[in-house]
C-alpha cells in the first residue's frame, strides 16, 4: 500500500516536497515513480527511480527543478519540487512495482501499485 502526501497550494516559484510511504514488504525490492494528471489530461510520468536509488529519470518538463529520491530504510520515496510553475498544477500519484534489476521504469503500465494521489496547485 502506498500513501502519498505533501501536496498543497503554493505560489509560482515556491517549493514542495511530496512523500510516498509504502507499507508491507521491504521497499528496497521495488522500483518507484511519480506521475501527475492535470484536469482533462492524461496521466504522465514526472520522475522515476530504480530500487536502489542509483538511477533516475525525469520528464523534460521538470528536469533541473524536480528531484526524486528514496530512503529504503524508511520505505519512502520523495519528490522535491522547486521553482514550481502554474503548469505543474495536477494530482500527483506515486507508483511502485517489484524490481529484480536496477532498471528505471517509465511507463505507467509497468507499475502494479498506486497511491491515492495528492493535489498540487500552483498559483501565478
Amino acid at each position: 500500500q502506498l500513501q502519498a502526501s505533501g501536496g498543497g497550494l503554493v505560489q509560482a516559484g515556491d517549493s514542495l516536497r511530496l512523500s510516498c510511504a509504502a507499507s508491507g514488504r521491504p521497499f528496497g525490492g521495488y522500483a518507484a515513480g511519480w506521475f501527475r494528471q492535470a484536469p482533462g489530461k492524461e496521466r504522465d510520468l514526472v520522475a522515476a527511480i530504480n530500487r536502489s536509488g542509483g538511477d533516475t529519470y525525469y520528464a523534460d518538463s521538470v528536469k533541473g527543478r524536480f528531484t526524486i529520491s528514496r530512503d529504503n530504510a524508511k520505505n519512502t520515496v520523495y519528490l522535491q519540487m522547486n521553482s514550481l510553475k502554474p503548469e505543474d498544477t495536477a494530482v500527483y500519484y506515486c507508483a511502485a512495482r517489484p524490481a529484480w534489476s536496477g532498471y528505471v521504469h517509465i511507463r505507467s503500465n509497468d507499475y502494479n501499485y498506486w497511491g491515492q494521489g495528492t493535489l498540487v496547485t500552483v498559483s501565478s
